[in-house]
């Protein structure tokens, strides 16, 4: 959780890829394997496979974290990463994520210089085919971004599977008691 406080520009970077990855990560708290496979929006978008897409999109920071069984190609990478597959287990695709996470944490949790030019790799997908060089203050926004992006989507998913909310899966996570706004999570009886 990231509340409010007088951060410098590295600090509130940290806490806010901290915040959605938190999210994120709750996302998935008391699913099954079916569970977590399920597309129950129009979508083919899963909580499982929205952990596998930040998982690979996040090895572009971190390169030497990256599934070494990953696809090559970055085309079939890129779409594999949003499924998660009937031979894989909702366990092992947190113990991945969980994994990830620490290694960016500890990339961008130190003196990370946001004005450091730095290589952008290309996105095929807004038509920049090439490596571009940006300030690192454009990756770290665009890090907040695609975590928040996913992080939405895995609310939606998450509250059309069983009803569950955002905040009362952070909250059951962190352990926070009940206040006039959000109760923590618990799993139904049905």
């Amino acid at each position: 959780m990231y509340l409010p406080a007088i951060h410098d520009e590295n600090q509130t970077y940290a806490g806010y890829i901290a915040q959605q990855l938190e999210a994120l990560r709750a996302s998935a708290l008391g699913l099954t394997d079916e569970q977590a496979r399920s597309t129950p929006c129009r979508s083919a978008l899963s909580i499982g496979g929205i952990l596998k897409h930040v998982t690979h999109v996040l090895a572009g920071e971190v390169p030497e974290a990256a599934d070494p069984g990953a696809p090559i190609d970055p085309v079939d990478a890129f779409y594999a990463s949003f499924v998660m597959r009937p031979d894989e287990s909702l366990t092992e695709v947190l113990a991945r994520f969980d994994a990830m996470t620490a290694a960016v944490a500890d990339r961008f949790s130190g003196d990370v210089d946001p004005d450091e030019e730095v290589v952008q790799p290309p996105a095929p997908w807004y038509g920049i085919t090439e490596e571009s060089t940006v300030r690192r203050r454009y990756q770290l926004m665009h890090i907040v971004e695609e975590l928040s992006r996913h992080a939405g989507h895995a609310d939606i998913i998450r509250e059309q599977i069983d009803g569950a909310l955002a905040p009362a899966l952070v909250a059951t996570v962190l352990g926070l008691p009940a206040n006039p706004f959000v109760t923590p999570w618990t799993p139904s009886a049905t």
